[in-house]
């Protein structure tokens, strides 16, 4: 088995709680759960041998098989997707080449972000560990700030270096940026997109390490590997006209339903 992508799903979400249930309707008015849609998104990938959604809820596990997914119980340990993806490759009793982790709550995750996300860590045979990274527009970058300027956490940033290789995330908006930059224009700040793809050999040593400090400061998982001196290769995507965010915040309802409904997608 060469590639498997698993879609962790928790039920008991700090910040939002059911979030894989919640229905986001589409440009036609169809409605279909977070969890349908980012499993739709990862049927849409091409070059994948098996796609299977892990969860510890019985809700999650009883309405993804209700749509036909794969689903595989974990336990109500797991602090993070990742955790939860390599407790699934354990339960499953597979080896895969590339284990891919696409996060549940980005429904609008394009086919080939994650099909250049694997290519990408084809390419680097001593990388363990990638995950895209997406150039703001300046309208992006903006709405970013304003989320952060109301309270909220949004959307995750990336910083790396000319090797690709990651130097920091935050929740904040890094790098800082003096003034405004047009809706149309690129940034110079690039947006983490939620999806990670990891050797089976890097998951499994992650899941024996504790929480770094870091990574608990910002809520970020990847960020263990960083605090293990482990690298992150940052493979840098394009959005070809396509808009994307995740859902992180109940406000972000109306935010993705524009989008689809912008774009067309139902």
């Amino acid at each position: 088995m060469s590639v498997v992508i698993v879609i962790p799903a928790r039920h008991a979400s700090t910040r939002y709680p059911g979030k894989p249930l919640v229905e986001l309707r589409g440009a036609g008015g169809q409605a279909r759960s977070l969890i349908r849609r980012s499993w739709d998104a990862a049927m849409a990938v091409s070059g994948v041998d098996q796609v299977v959604i892990a969860t510890d809820d019985d809700r999650i596990r009883d309405h993804a098989t209700g749509f036909g997914a794969q689903v595989v119980m974990t336990g109500t340990g797991c602090r993070n997707g990742t955790e939860r993806c390599a407790e699934a490759i354990t339960n499953l009793g597979i080896s895969p080449e590339i284990v891919v982790n696409l996060q549940g709550d980005a429904p609008l995750t394009p086919a080939w972000f994650v099909e250049d996300l694997v290519a990408g860590l084809r390419a680097a045979p001593a990388a363990q560990v990638a995950t895209p990274v997406l150039r703001c527009s300046g309208r992006m970058r903006a709405d970013l700030v304003a989320d952060r300027h109301a309270g909220r956490v949004g959307g995750t940033t990336a910083v790396f270096g000319h090797d690709g290789q990651a130097l920091y995330f935050s929740k904040e908006v890094i790098p800082f940026v003096a003034g405004n930059v047009a809706d149309d224009a690129d940034s110079p700040v690039f947006h983490h997109v939620g999806v990670y793809a990891y050797r089976p050999k890097a998951l499994a040593e992650y899941a024996t390490w504790p929480e770094g400090p870091l990574e608990k400061l910002e809520g970020l998982e990847q960020l263990r590997f960083l605090e293990r001196g482990r690298q992150v290769l940052c493979v840098q995507v394009q959005a070809k006209g396509r808009q994307f965010w995740e859902l992180n915040n109940p406000e972000d309802v109306i935010r993705l339903e524009q989008m689809m409904s912008e774009m067309g997608l139902e």
